[in-house]
């Protein structure tokens, strides 16, 4: 990118960054919640802003970085990658980004690597949880696969996602199932990025023309 070059206004996070440097292995994450969060904040899809979900109903943190992949969105293609009939929850692809360092902000753009996943079910469509490094992250750099990771921290992203939405009385509505790879990973963001193409793709061509 040209030194020269900048946004006049501040861009959507869905609509207005791109989805990444190198996809589908090396793709941008745009970060809503952090480890130290007690508060879910999601973005607003119509302002692009940060606003508060819910507090968190559980006591747990979530044990890594946690927003999403711009110009994503689960679809059709995204639910096919799982199981015929099911499909995607409407929303941009969910991400978990593994840092060794403690990111304490959210509302920040991350260049990560995808290794792995969690094929999530929410309300009987698909809602994954792509997991990725952070790039040249000095501990956990020279990871390529899911397996690679230590067992505990896979089973505190499973406990989370598992746990996050529950309302006692109410029943679960949320299943989490065994990791998958690196390569089913990189199939579901090139799945989201051709279903986003289809659900926006005209409109984004259409802003950018007319910006």
């Amino acid at each position: 990118m040209s030194e020269n070059r900048f946004y006049r206004w501040r861009p959507h996070p869905w609509h207005g960054l791109s989805a990444g440097p190198e996809p589908p292995i090396r793709m941008h994450a745009y970060i809503e919640i952090t480890p130290f969060d007690l508060v879910k904040y999601e973005i607003d899809k119509e302002t692009g802003y940060l606003h508060v979900d819910r507090p968190q109903r559980t006591s747990s943190n979530p044990p890594t970085l946690y927003g999403f992949i711009p110009r994503t969105y689960c679809g059709k293609r995204v639910g096919a990658v799982h199981k015929a009939g099911i499909v995607g929850d409407g929303d941009p692809l969910d991400i978990c980004v593994v840092s060794e360092r403690a990111i304490t902000h959210s509302d920040v753009i991350l260049t990560v690597r995808i290794v792995g996943g969690f094929p999530t079910i929410d309300s009987g469509k698909a809602d994954d949880k792509l997991i990725a490094i952070l790039e040249n992250d000095s501990f956990w750099g020279d990871i390529i696969d899911v397996s690679e990771l230590p067992a505990g921290l896979i089973e505190r992203l499973r406990h989370y996602f598992s746990t996050y939405k529950t309302i006692p009385g109410k029943e679960q509505t949320v299943s989490v199932r065994n990791t998958y790879g690196r390569e089913t990973a990189l199939q579901l963001v090139e799945a989201a990025m051709l279903d986003y193409e289809e659900a926006y793709g005209k409109y984004v061509k259409s802003f950018e023309e007319d910006g």
